[in-house]
């Protein structure tokens, strides 16, 4: 059987000892041997060997607490066993980020996996409120590997030299020394005139990064924005805090 399907472009491969791998620049491969992994829920497209999955509970009271506030838990699912693991998410970019005892804060939507070693909390943005369009994100920190996803090709921007300006639905992580806050450069004339549909951003400055995808995100089916039956107050919690607690 002959087809380019089968070239080697299309094909599992890995160099010796490395764990995670780009199968291409919108799959990822993980070799869970020996380390567990942290998922996201749905990023899981195939595997091979003998895996298992289990919910991934937030292992704290504090945490527990920030979820029943956010909202229904954090859908994380830990991937454990003798295998590998093919992640992916809606054909969108992906990169991984090497931490070194550093950290790294991620938008919920932008979150794809990382290694169960790393520890994680849920952070409030400084300054958000409910009309900036969400209030968490969560930070990851240690040694170990995270998996972002992107939509788009990804830019990075130094935000040591001058005050950098995001939208909060292009953001996708950043450096988890940089606290952002959120201003707003709409005026009660310009409002009065319609708007500019850029009402809010994140406003970064200091040693660090931010990484911005060319994209506001993708809109959710209506279904998934109401299925948890409190559609009222889920509206506010998108964005920043994106579908990590949906």
């Amino acid at each position: 059987m002959q087809s380019e399907l089968f070239a080697e472009a299309n094909r599992e491969s890995a160099a010796p000892g490395q764990r995670w791998v780009r199968q291409s620049s919108k799959m990822l491969r993980v070799d869970t041997r020996g380390l567990d992994v942290i998922a996201a829920k749905g990023a899981m497209v195939a595997y091979q060997g003998e895996i298992q999955f289990e919910h991934e509970s937030s292992g704290s009271m504090t945490k527990f607490l920030k979820q029943a506030v956010t909202g229904e838990g954090a859908p994380l699912m830990r991937m454990s066993g003798q295998g590998e693991v093919f992640l992916a998410r809606d054909a969108q970019d992906i990169f991984t980020v090497e931490l070194a005892e550093e950290g790294l804060t991620v938008n919920g939507d932008s979150l794809l996996a990382f290694d169960h070693t790393l520890d994680w909390d849920i952070t409030m943005m400084r300054g958000a409120g409910m009309m900036a369009g969400g209030l968490f994100n969560l930070q990851i920190s240690g040694r170990g590997t995270v998996a972002v996803s992107c939509d788009g090709q990804p830019l990075v921007l130094d935000c040591s030299q001058q005050p950098t300006y995001v939208d909060p639905q292009a953001a996708v992580c950043w450096s988890s020394n940089l606290t952002p806050s959120i201003v707003s450069t709409t005026t009660f004339r310009s409002m009065l005139r319609g708007g500019t549909g850029e009402a809010f951003q994140l406003a970064f400055h200091g040693p660090g990064f931010v990484v911005v995808q060319p994209s506001e995100g993708r809109p959710k089916p209506a279904q998934a924005a109401s299925g948890s039956g409190n559609s009222g107050s889920s509206d506010g919690r998108q964005g920043l805090l994106g579908g990590l607690f949906n």
